[in-house]
């Protein structure tokens, strides 16, 4: 799992908001080599306030910029990733890139996103097969298929902790629970535009203002993609939304994986989550020959299921239609952009201004063929002198977990010995993968904004649907090298550390070495620890969902671990 999601909120904000925010005056041009004193507020006692002692002087000097709705080392840090892959991706803009390359596909994946003149000249031209797509489906059967064809691999449970989905369902693909040798097809519930059920069902003030504000957000958005009868169309969304958020089980059941292995046969699915015509829904999504699924919430699909027979034809195309309008936004005119963000960047996360636009390119480029900008990243700002002080670190801090594991005097030595294969085994993953992901299945063609992104969600899709039952790569990585953030893989027994939070902030080369374990040592040694947290001791060293351990010892950890939480 990541350290920028929600499991690590209240953990991640306080310990490495700390660690970094006194590391440096600006995580670009480092004024020290260390701990930069300028930043602590004497006027506290550490042993009252550590984090106000560490950071206070930095907390009362710096502002929030308005295209932000919080501050910190990450934060700082990614604005200094972003700045060096922008520049990295317009320099390869310039230079003309031969066709065929991975830096052709760079050049012109950004420079159509930049051409806003060309985007606004279009105006809704290419939206609208895809919509005149939807309306022509005439019965549940055809439903069944456009709803197949709408999934893509946009979720992920254990590596990025992502799980959500505006499409009906959504796959990933990974090691198996059991089998941790080949890749295995996992299905999760989707069909909910807001973030999770919460946003639907929660009573508290917020969220009903949220709900106030999302239904004439999805009128507006209608009526800019040349809808008529828009607010109409939008109650029954809602209301469709809301039925499906009902279905859905709560964020934390979905985070117990022994509650998610369940292995259904494509065959099980009419009998055990009846009403979606299943066999056109596979066809659809390209999935007829796969035979094996784990089911990540199966009374999700049971009930989801049911709504896709119960629920009226056009109260679901009208979903379908709204769905791809908010996924596609970003590609079209300015006016479905600045709707697009002044709710889901206003109202949902509190971001008072839109980001500039070659802000907005990067994260394109990054997510549709991160790789091909992440060999570029790594090589320039990830010497080799680097990787070997951080691979130094990693072997003293795993040294170290050999050693805290020998020390438990509660521990049975049959368990010590499965822990210690677990750390023996670790894959860690330092600045840049072994093995570059391919992109030659995803065509980018210039001038073509909307096709690209189109077409680049449905090459991954693709891309991961052929991977299915094929050996498993332990040594993938799930992050590009420019990413700020660090992941434990449990399927892998892996983890990755990307050059780009390997950078000033976290890491620096020629700080003492008492700063390089105090910032990203501790990042390390989080992440390392998830290999045995609630979660990741259910993963034996293979990466199988495996109870390793003796009763009595595993009884001792869970009563340990209720405490801490």
């Amino acid at each position: 799992m990541t350290l920028k999601n929600k499991f690590l909120a209240s953990l991640a904000a306080c310990t490495f908001f700390l660690v970094g925010s006194a590391i440096a005056q600006d995580a670009a041009k480092p004024a020290t080599h260390g701990i930069d004193p300028s930043h602590i507020d004497t006027s506290v006692k550490p042993g009252d306030d550590f984090y106000q002692y560490a950071n206070g002087a930095w907390l009362k000097s710096y502002e929030i910029p308005p295209d932000r709705a919080a501050v910190g080392v990450f934060s700082l840090l990614d604005d200094v990733a972003n700045k060096r892959t922008a520049a990295l991706i317009e320099e390869v803009a310039k230079s003309n890139p031969k066709p065929g390359t991975g830096s052709r596909k760079i050049a012109d994946l950004f420079n159509a996103f930049m051409d806003e003149a060309e985007i606004e000249a279009k105006g809704l031209a290419p939206l609208k097969p895809h919509l005149a797509a939807i309306a022509a489906i005439k019965d549940k059967k055809q439903l069944a298929h456009a709803l197949g064809e709408s999934m893509r691999s946009d979720v992920d449970a254990l590596n990025n902790t992502n799980y959500h989905t505006a499409n009906i369902f959504g796959l990933w693909v990974a090691p198996g629970f059991e089998d941790s040798e080949h890749y295995n097809a996992y299905l999760m519930q989707g069909g909910i535009q807001l973030p999770d059920r919460d946003y639907y069902l929660s009573d508290t003030p917020h969220m009903k203002e949220l709900r106030a504000k999302y239904q004439p957000h999805i009128s507006a958005m209608l009526k800019l993609a040349g809808f008529t009868d828009t607010d109409a169309r939008a109650a029954r969304i809602v209301e469709l939304e809301h039925a499906i958020a009902e279905k859905h089980v709560s964020f934390d059941e979905e985070q117990d994986v022994h509650k998610a292995n369940n292995p259904w046969k494509q065959s099980d699915f009419a009998a055990k989550a009846p009403g979606l015509d299943w066999a056109e829904f596979f066809r659809g999504a390209g999935l007829s020959k796969q035979q094996n699924f784990i089911v990540w919430q199966p009374t999700a699909f049971t009930g989801e299921s049911a709504l896709v027979a119960s629920g009226s034809l056009d109260a679901w195309k009208d979903l379908l239609a709204y769905h791809l309008i908010e996924a596609q936004a970003g590609m079209l005119p300015k006016t479905l952009v600045e709707e697009r963000f002044n709710f889901s960047g206003r109202e949902l996360s509190g971001t008072s201004q839109l980001r500039p636009r070659w802000q907005r390119g990067v994260f394109l480029v990054n997510g549709l063929i991160g790789d091909e900008v992440g060999k570029i990243y790594a090589q320039r700002y990830f010497p080799p002198e680097a990787k070997a002080i951080v691979q130094e670190m990693v072997a003293q801090e795993i040294a170290a977990f050999h050693k805290r594991i020998d020390a438990l005097a509660w521990m049975d030595p049959s368990t010590k010995t499965e822990a210690h294969e677990k750390l023996k085994t670790l894959y860690v993953g330092l600045g840049y993968p072994e093995t570059w992901h391919d992109y030659s299945n995803f065509d980018v063609k210039a001038g073509d904004a909307f096709g690209n992104l189109w077409r680049g969600d449905l090459s991954e899709y693709q891309r991961q649907v052929a991977r299915l039952g094929k050996p498993v790569d332990k040594h993938e990585w799930s992050m590009t090298p420019q990413t700020v953030n660090a992941v434990n893989l449990p399927l892998q027994n892996a983890l990755n550390f990307p050059a780009a939070v390997l950078g000033p902030g976290f890491f620096d080369p020629q700080a003492p070495a008492a700063a390089n374990y105090g910032a990203i040592g501790a990042i390390i040694g989080h992440e390392i620890s998830h290999t045995f947290d609630a979660q990741g001791s259910a993963f034996d060293s293979k990466g199988a969902l495996r109870n390793w351990w003796k009763p009595a010892d595993l009884e001792h950890f869970d009563v340990a671990t209720k405490k801490l939480v």
